[in-house]
């Protein structure tokens, strides 16, 4: 329709996530027709629900995690001896550059929220390993009410800095009302449903249901969020620049060639110095967590060329 947003719609996957005490939690990045998401390469949706979050020490390259809670709190604990509880409004991000072991706890009984992956560009991948905690201000705006936690939106700048141009923020819609979001238009962006459904464009536009992913692609200025229901809608917002480098993901690594993330599993189970020791781990798995196995075929890249729908 003529002056309708294009939305291509990520259905998410359930994934067990933690091993023997795993919890389910549903992925829409990466998706086999989408890798990323300006550098967003990862999104976990989970909750809310009662259950227990018990990720033993495992390893990272290449990446950020992005944690983001809406309810509940989990316990942080990494190789750079960081020890942060994790609290809803608090952005905590975590840089492995060149190598990174870290351990995540639930402490609450209820556990709600998102776990995101920033790819680091070849610049920063080797960085020194670091982890950053910011607390997040509410903004009120009309129609609802929105934390921007990375980048900018909504005439709200997010403090942190980041390697490659990112948006990430939540959005929190009223019942019955629309939000309108300005987009930088060299940004793609992606719509992750919390609770909805929301109808984007509102109505006649695209509708959004729990857990759905939602891609606009470079090119507009704005989009309208609106809320049908009787309950507040909430959803979060990523976006970015496309990320043109190729990459390879595998478990918990990311590289560049097959035999560089081979050398990561190789040096996590020889116990390399590369990750470092994470201390005060206090759940009940395997500690270390090993990595599995690699598979007899060769590793596929992904960004860049290959970041496209088949």
């Amino acid at each position: 329709m003529v002056g309708m947003t294009a939305v291509e719609i990520i259905s998410p996957r359930t994934v067990p996530l933690g091993g023997q005490r795993a919890m389910d939690v549903q992925r829409t990045l990466p998706h086999r027709d989408r890798a990323t998401i300006g550098a967003w390469c990862f999104a976990d949706h989970y909750g809310p629900e009662e259950t227990k979050m018990d990720v033993p020490p495992h390893p990272h390259t290449g990446l950020q995690t992005v944690s983001w809670l809406l309810e509940g709190s989990i316990k942080h604990d990494d190789s750079g001896d960081r020890h942060e509880m994790v609290r809803p409004g608090d952005l905590v991000i975590m840089t492995a550059g060149s190598g990174i072991c870290h351990s995540e706890v639930s402490q609450s009984e209820r556990l709600h929220g998102v776990q995101l992956w920033v790819v680091l560009p070849e610049h920063a991948r080797h960085m020194e390993r670091r982890l950053d905690v910011f607390h997040t201000p509410t903004t009120e705006v009309e129609g609802g009410e929105a934390l921007v936690f990375l980048g900018s939106m909504l005439g709200v700048t997010s403090p942190v800095e980041t390697h490659t141009p990112l948006l990430g923020a939540e959005v929190r819609i009223d019942p019955g009302a629309s939000i309108t979001l300005d987009l930088d238009p060299t940004y793609e962006h992606g719509i992750l449903v919390d609770a909805g459904p929301v109808l984007v464009d509102g109505q006649g536009g695209t509708e959004l249901n729990r857990h759905d992913l939602g891609y606009i692609a470079p090119g507009p200025t704005e989009v309208v969020l609106e809320n049908p229901g009787p309950d507040r809608a909430r959803v979060v917002v990523l976006g970015g620049t496309p990320f043109e480098e190729e990459f390879i993901m595998w478990w918990n690594f990311i590289g560049r060639t097959h035999e560089e993330i081979e050398l990561y599993r190789e040096e996590w189970m020889a116990h390399g110095d590369r990750f470092g020791t994470t201390h005060g781990y206090v759940g009940g798995g395997p500690d270390p967590l090993p990595a599995p196995v690699m598979p007899n075929a060769r590793l596929k890249l992904r960004g860049g060329k290959f970041n496209r729908k088949r």
